[in-house]
């Protein structure tokens, strides 16, 4: 028989315990909701209010963990890109070779392009954290792996940064096309108003902890665009003129 206190009601010690299936809120967790929901849903629908619903919470308690939809976006974009270095149980060595090293980047970054298209166009056309990155190679952590592992494999200063350069203008190119092949709007977000501000990095970036990117800085500023249209232009004329051949 149940336990009761004097007034008839049950005691407190045999009251259920509150369960509840979703994790304590914290910006980790609203940054998955907030990919979970683009994934579902789309990247136009996604607001504060939305997300909100989506987790059971008015819209306002997410504030305690972003400072509104530009913040959440850039965090989205941060998460994404963060999972494309490589494990340091994984570590490529230089003996394995710079194509090696290339290849696996690629497929990394096609595959996230694939679990998350709808997504993936944030990571092309958002702020990166310098102005003179480029996406989808974006991030200084990645960057910063990037032109470690040419270096260390042969690749001169220069080179280096050339091949950042024409490798993220292929990925960006490539994968774009990919992502909206699978219904992704590639079109520019419209940003409501009034839901908050990211901190858009400026070119006043603190380097101290990315060596060969404040090594290389310089040459990554530089703009090669129209050197680097034409060596693609030509490249893909070769490879045509060598289909033709065949």
């Amino acid at each position: 028989m149940a336990r009761t206190t004097p007034d008839g009601a049950p005691s407190r010690s045999r009251l259920p315990a509150r369960t509840t299936d979703r994790a304590p809120l914290s910006r980790p967790v609203v940054v998955e909701a907030a990919i979970a929901y683009i994934d579902a849903q789309g990247l136009p629908g996604l607001t504060m209010r939305s997300l909100g619903q989506s987790l059971g919470v008015e819209a306002m308690s997410l504030y305690r963990y972003v400072n509104g939809r530009e913040d959440l976006l850039e965090a989205v974009v941060d998460h994404l890109v963060g999972r494309l270095r490589l494990d340091p149980a994984d570590e490529l060595a230089p003996a394995d070779g710079w194509q090696g090293y290339l290849q696996w980047l690629a497929h990394g970054v096609r595959a996230l392009a694939h679990d998350h298209p709808n997504a993936f166009p944030l990571v092309a056309t958002r702020h990166p954290a310098a102005p003179w990155l480029r996406p989808p190679l974006r991030s200084l952590d990645v960057v910063e792996d990037f032109l470690g592992a040419l270096t260390s494999r042969g690749f001169s200063d220069e080179a280096a940064v050339a091949a950042y350069r024409a490798f993220s203008s292929f990925l960006l190119g490539h994968l774009l096309l990919e992502a909206a092949s699978r219904g992704a709007s590639t079109a520019p977000v419209e940003e409501p108003l009034d839901e908050g501000d990211a901190d858009v990095p400026q070119d006043d970036t603190d380097l101290r902890d990315y060596p060969q990117t404040e090594r290389l800085r310089e040459l990554l500023s530089q703009n090669h665009d129209d050197e680097e249209f034409e060596v693609a232009l030509e490249s893909l004329l070769d490879r045509l003129d060598l289909l033709v051949s065949q």
